[in-house]
């Protein structure tokens, strides 16, 4: 199954809408992204691939947000020296997505998954939805119960 129809899939078991939005150009990046859908910086989920201690794990930070790893890394209860964010290899292994094109759902491993608390300004979100160029809308405090994730405050 393409990565694409992987994302769509697993919004559908989860109850979430499944309209995906494919652009001619890249949604690669947050600002890419931001300026193919029209919205502010900070709605678009960047999804960052860590290995805490060996655990695979799934950041979710806002687009004009940085992920602080100090404060990653004791949520996770690991130190800083074990908490290392995945090779391209590692993210396509356990999520099955390229990086750039990594969707909060329908992963190909179990990862635990973070949500920053300052996705939390805003009703709706837009996540990566399997490719470079594909995207999809979501609720989000839907999209975060759905996937179980976990808020917290991990941004600087």
């Amino acid at each position: 199954m393409a990565p694409q129809e992987r994302a769509r899939a697993a919004l559908i078991e989860l109850g979430l809408p499944a309209d995906l939005v494919t652009f001619g150009a890249s949604t690669r990046t947050a600002p890419e992204a931001a300026a193919a859908v029209g919205c502010e910086l900070g709605q678009i989920v960047k999804s960052l691939f860590f290995l805490a201690g060996g655990r695979p794990t799934l950041v979710l930070v806002a687009g004009d947000r940085q992920a602080d790893t100090a404060k990653l890394a004791e949520l996770v209860g690991v130190p800083r020296k074990k908490l290392a964010m995945g090779t391209p290899e590692q993210v396509m292994e356990y999520t099955g997505y390229p990086v750039g094109g990594v969707a909060p759902v329908g992963h190909a491993q179990r990862c635990d998954i973070i949500v920053d608390d300052s996705l939390g300004r805003f009703e709706r979100v837009w996540a990566a939805a399997g490719s470079g160029n594909t995207v999809f809308e979501a609720v989000t405090a839907d999209l975060v119960a759905k996937v179980e994730g976990q808020w917290a405050a991990i941004t600087r």
